[in-house]
């Protein structure tokens, strides 16, 4: 039984999981929308949405942990310059999902997430 067990597996290891949500929010932060399953976004969207609260709060802690989780050193200074004074006002709910179908392949729930205007 899983009760009271958050979170995804994915179907991988712990460190390849924690690599691919890492390339996830990257690319998410970076070019403000994906395309991806729906089970890989739903993981994904609760981390962006912490790395633009660590954004909001500004300072060099919050920039220090942000630099341990986001790849891409331009990310980060985009999250903390660009994207916290865009949802300053905004109390949470940064992106959205939007179903696309199924995928092709092999029938696999295809969503965007986006970062909201």
């Amino acid at each position: 039984m899983r009760h009271k067990v958050a979170g995804r597996k994915l179907g991988r290891p712990s460190g390849h999981r924690r690599a691919l949500y890492r390339s996830l929010v990257t690319d998410l932060l970076d070019y403000e929308k994906i395309t991806t399953t729906e089970a890989k976004a739903k993981e994904a969207r609760s981390l962006a949405e912490k790395m633009i609260t660590l954004g909001k709060k500004g300072g060099l802690s919050s920039r220090r942990q942000a630099l341990a989780f986001i790849f891409d050193k331009k990310v980060v200074n985009k999250v903390f310059d660009d994207l916290a004074p865009r949802f300053a006002e905004r109390l949470g709910g940064y992106t959205r999902l939007t179903k696309l179908g199924r995928r092709l392949g092999d029938g696999a729930t295809m969503v965007r997430l986006e970062l909201v205007k």
